[in-house]
């Protein structure tokens, strides 16, 4: 089941700073949607992923997910990092089954299932020390789907893997998400990934960390990156961005523009 989530005018200070980190964001994500977050560094992407996670709690305002509070992690919310996080001298199943041994449960048809999914059916018995970068991902994103979550947050977790293989798991990630019904968010400084993986990129501005302004990618998936229509996007994107947040000031008002670059319609 996919999740809705509403963000409901965030202000986040952290301890001993004069300056929030985020200031009156508000949002909403519809279910099944996949979203991007975009933005320079320090403007609080990761911040504000891990409120949805529910790993910090806002100063200001709160973050509902199917209309309940997030204050705390849960399994219906799952996040994936930048590192696979795996234990080294377990085997792929082991890892894989690991949110749902701390669920109580164990279900071994599911953790198969997942192993398919995810192209790692026959190295469910091997140790994961032997395995790449890329296919450490792909079991830390088996243990993610492992607990049936309604929303899957990502940060950043293809950002240490080559060209190649971080193409591959984008597509394969967004497609797992739509398969199974996921709500999808993304913190991602790549332009490229945010164009390949969202239905839509949420802009972030810093001084302090809030929504710039948003753009609908309205390409069919699976998204062929060779394609006249991916290149406009992209450069849409690109173009967006540079407007709003460019100088690395961002814009006074957020701006919504469809994938061909044209604005819709200004918000304060």
């Amino acid at each position: 089941m996919s999740a809705n989530v509403s963000v409901d005018f965030i202000t986040h200070t952290f301890k001993g700073q004069s300056a929030p980190t985020l200031k009156d964001i508000a949002l909403n994500i519809h279910p099944g949607e996949q979203v991007a977050l975009i933005g320079r560094s320090g403007c609080g992407k990761s911040t504000l992923l891990h409120m949805l996670a529910g790993l910090t709690v806002p100063t200001e305002g709160c973050v509902h997910i199917r209309g309940h509070t997030v204050t705390r992690p849960s399994a219906k919310w799952n996040m994936m990092f930048q590192k696979p996080s795996l234990y080294p001298w377990m085997t792929v199943r082991r890892n894989a089954e690991l949110g749902l041994l701390f669920a109580g449960c164990r279900d071994t048809a599911r953790i198969d299932a997942l192993l398919e999914l995810v192209g790692l059916a026959d190295k469910a018995d091997a140790n994961v020390q032997s395995l790449s970068g890329g296919q450490q991902q792909r079991v830390a994103l088996a243990r993610s789907l492992a607990t049936s979550p309604e929303l899957l947050l990502l940060d950043e977790p293809f950002s240490a893997l080559d060209a190649f293989t971080r193409a591959t798991l984008q597509d394969e990630v967004s497609r797992i998400a739509r398969q199974e019904g996921l709500t999808l968010v993304i913190v991602t400084h790549d332009i490229d990934e945010a164009v390949a993986m969202a239905d839509r990129v949420l802009i972030m501005a810093a001084n302090p960390g809030r929504i710039a302004g948003e753009m609908a990618i309205e390409l069919p998936a699976p998204r062929e990156r060779a394609s006249a229509e991916y290149s406009r996007a992209r450069e849409a994107l690109m173009t967006t961005f540079d407007g709003l947040v460019g100088d690395g000031r961002g814009g006074a008002a957020a701006q919504r523009t469809d994938a061909a670059g044209a604005p819709q319609r200004e918000a304060a």
